[in-house]
């Protein structure tokens, strides 16, 4: 897989995608979009990828934010079919990812660079690391999904405080706000998130991809969560995964499973 903006290593059944912008500290333009919508697309069909981390290059930046260069001038119209179309592109995809997404937060992760951490299945964060949402300092909101998702991780007064100071926290705020699981030295980063991966890989994927989709369904308007992992639940019996898994817990022995 070759992308204008992005580095692919697949080792172990581990995809790393880098955001590769090193001069723009790895701002999100939309020709990075598409690439992150075709390689995040094409992962998550590869059944030999069972995790992807996604990190930004160099020390500095996991994504700085949006290019703003490029919507500087735009109109009401094509202000909204931006968010429009990156929600759906990109942002919506990893959500709903039956492939575990881990953000590896290498630096700063601003405006829509927060938005992508976000969107993925959770963040682990370095100690460099600085997370805001500084669109209202532009005269703009965040469009990528950032007044959903961040209400939803750390709650109602402290996402509103974050939004409207445009201000940024440091990564232990972050992780006594919630907005990430870990925070470790940048050095450990790749190699901790890879360890996470590791326990992840050891369990079924089949219901791997069944519990991430109960757990979104609870934050989807007009969906009920506990019928949603109701049914998922129910599916989980008809697999090849299921029957390996009961029954190497009654051998006490290892699960092998396939993600059937």
């Amino acid at each position: 897989m070759n992308y204008d903006n992005l580095l692919i290593t697949l080792e172990n059944n581990i995809a790393t995608v880098v955001i590769n912008r090193p001069n723009k500290l790895n701002a999100l333009n939309i020709a990075t979009i598409n690439d992150l919508h075709k390689a995040i697309k094409v992962l998550g069909k590869n059944k030999e990828i069972q995790v992807i981390i996604l990190t930004g290059t160099g020390e500095k930046a996991f994504v700085a934010g949006a290019d703003i260069s490029e919507f500087a001038h735009f109109t009401i119209e094509e202000g909204a079919q931006l968010a429009f179309q990156g929600q759906e592109l990109l942002f919506n995809l990893i959500e709903n990812l039956k492939t575990p997404v881990i953000a590896a937060v290498n630096g700063f992760a601003l405006g829509g660079g927060l938005e992508l951490a976000m969107a993925c299945h959770f963040r682990v964060a370095s100690d460099n690391a600085k997370m805001g949402l500084p669109e209202v300092s532009l005269g703009v909101i965040p469009g990528y999904g950032g007044t959903q998702r961040l209400p939803q991780l750390i709650g109602k007064g402290r996402a509103m405080e974050m939004i409207m100071t445009a201000g940024m926290i440091t990564a232990d705020e972050a992780k006594q706000y919630g907005l990430v699981n870990h925070v470790v030295p940048q050095a450990e980063l790749i190699e901790f998130c890879t360890g996470i991966a590791q326990k992840i890989m050891k369990n079924s994927p089949f219901a791997i991809g069944r519990a991430i989709k109960a757990i979104n369904a609870n934050y989807t308007e007009g969906k009920n969560g506990y019928e949603t992992e109701i049914k998922n639940f129910g599916k989980c019996f008809g697999t090849e995964d299921f029957n390996e898994g009961t029954k190497a817990f009654l051998e006490k022995r290892k699960a092998v499973f396939t993600g059937k």
